[in-house]
């Protein structure tokens, strides 16, 4: 009879390994922004601008000046400092050749790039202005000011052409309308939102944020708007009366900036809580995570999404700049003079094999198929492999286990070894990935050296010792998480039968009782 051989199956370790992180196209579209360039600057960053056309340089105010940054060689290419008191909100137009920048000398400057001259001073405001910003035509400037007052100024003759102070705290945030320069957007301390027209010097909307408001910007449709203050952010429809369209309450801390990136279809939003987080625009959900070290107080990005620059709260601006993939390369045509342009050059006639080497064998599953348990087991719990790679250890164990001969393995072991498993107990029992498997091996363990324990030496003692009090304070935690979700559970019922209980009530036309509308506001 001819004999047939089996390939082995190899021990599977998939089934214990941590789950993988879900790969998007967002995550690794961001993840090419560059490892951080740290620039440190004198002061807090109170706000970054980039241009918008090439060479992409970015402006940073902060203390008494403007930096403006080269995004590629990451230093200053030109210091804008005609600040006697702090400047703020210094922005670019949209040829990149003017910075307007306001300042707590309550004064709205405006500048040339190149010369870095003062070419209009606009003064009026009796607050510092936090935020300065051109309009759509490029002929004028707004201005927001703590002096609780919107302001619109003509370049060409330096006077203020209207203002609003409807406002009742410091307007700290602002935008200009992308589709029009007769409308203006403002965000106050007082919660407030307000969009006017300046045609007729009116309010047109006004909506609530619900908290102070630090940043706004419009969508490039110029139909919705986003605000954001506190930890949440907000976006309202303006031609369906200011409707609140959604709310995104993603940071643990006050939300500082936002931004538009690729090409309007992602939102940007910078918070104290040291994190970045990208939304997309069509469901508003979070699709990327950046992480820095310190407090967000601005952020831009440029043009193609290639330049990240956000500002910190210690004077720190860290730079991300996107790693471009390297060109494909061209298929090269007349390689050889006299090879004539129809001949594919790349073709021959022999086809090479390469090399393949044999590919090794785990040695656990080498001393597993020649049924060589005491060896396999040893062999998952060298320090190396039970640190690093536990889930090994976790797969063996369990093929033993499905075989029934994990005791015949245990009972072979070394002193040694005998270490080496109890610390793997002790340091993997609370790993949800591998605690059923444990409890199943450790009974094995107690049912093989029950007789014998006297007999280990002083150290694996400590250990045993050591791995049962680590079991009751397990069992421990497992029966307050037991108590925990049964009082959730009577809570969640509770709170069911009584606002079922009131709505039938309101169904039969009884209006519910005092106690029972208490009942509904605390399950609320």
């Amino acid at each position: 009879m001819a004999h047939i051989s089996y390939p082995f199956k190899k021990t599977s370790k998939a089934a214990y390994q941590k789950p993988a992180s879900v790969v998007t196209s967002d995550s690794i579209y961001w993840k090419k922004l560059g490892l951080p360039v740290l620039v440190k600057e004198f002061g807090a960053i109170d706000y970054i601008d980039f241009s918008p056309v090439e060479p992409y340089y970015f402006a940073a105010t902060c203390s008494v000046r403007v930096q403006v940054y080269d995004p590629i060689t990451k230093v200053v290419a030109k210091n804008i400092s005609k600040f006697v008191e702090a400047a703020y909100g210094a922005s670019f137009r949209s040829d990149g050749r003017l910075i307007v920048a306001g300042s707590e000398e309550s004064a709205v400057k405006l500048f040339d790039v190149t010369s870095k001259n003062v070419l209009r001073v606009f003064t009026g405001h009796t607050g510092p202005v936090h935020r300065t910003f051109f309009s759509k035509d490029q002929v004028k400037i707004l201005s927001f000011s703590d002096d609780k007052s919107v302001g619109l100024w003509d370049i060409a003759t330096e006077e203020k052409i209207t203002s609003f102070s409807e406002h009742t705290d410091y307007v700290r945030a602002g935008a200009a309308s992308p589709i029009s320069p007769d409308i203006i957007l403002s965000g106050s301390y007082d919660h407030s939102l307000k969009l006017y027209d300046c045609r007729s010097n009116e309010t047109v909307l006004t909506a609530n944020h619900g908290s102070p408001v630090e940043s706004t910007i419009f969508l490039p449709s110029g139909g919705i708007f986003i605000s954001a203050g506190g930890t949440e952010i907000k976006v309202w429809d303006i031609f369906n009366g200011g409707k609140l369209l959604a709310n995104i309450s993603q940071h643990h801390k006050t939300v500082t900036t936002l931004r538009l990136a690729s090409n309007g279809s992602r939102l940007m939003s910078a918070s104290l809580d040291r994190h970045v987080k990208i939304f997309d625009i069509s469901t508003f959900k979070a699709v990327h995570n950046i992480d820095f070290p310190n407090a967000i107080l601005s952020m831009g990005i440029s043009e193609h999404d290639d330049t990240l620059a956000v500002g910190m709260i210690d004077g720190v601006i860290s730079i991300r700049k996107r790693d471009k993939p390297a060109p494909q390369l061209e298929e090269k045509k007349g390689l050889f003079k006299f090879a004539p342009d129809h001949v594919q050059i790349n073709s021959t006639v022999d086809m090479i094999v390469s090399n393949q080497k044999a590919e090794k064998e785990p040695e656990f599953d080498k001393f597993l198929r020649k049924m060589e348990f005491s060896k396999a087991l040893s062999a998952v719990l060298k320090t190396y492999v039970a640190t690093k790679f536990p889930e090994k250890t976790a797969a063996a164990i369990q093929e033993m286990l499905r075989r029934k001969v994990l005791n015949v393995a245990m009972g072979q072991l070394s002193e040694k070894d005998i270490g080496a498993l109890l610390k793997y107990f002790k340091k993997n029992l609370g790993e949800t990935r591998f605690t059923r498997t444990i409890i199943d091996a450790v009974n094995v363990f107690v049912d093989v050296f029950e007789n014998q324990m006297k007999t280990f030496s002083e150290t694996n003692l400590l250990l045993y010792s050591s791995l049962q009090q680590e079991i009751k304070d397990e069992i421990e935690v497992c029966k307050r998480v037991s108590e925990l979700e049964g009082a959730i559970g009577m809570l969640l019922s509770a709170g069911q039968t009584s606002v079922t209980r009131d709505v039938l009530e309101l169904n039969e036309g009884l209006a519910p009782s005092s106690k029972a509308l208490k009942e509904i506001v605390i399950d609320v």
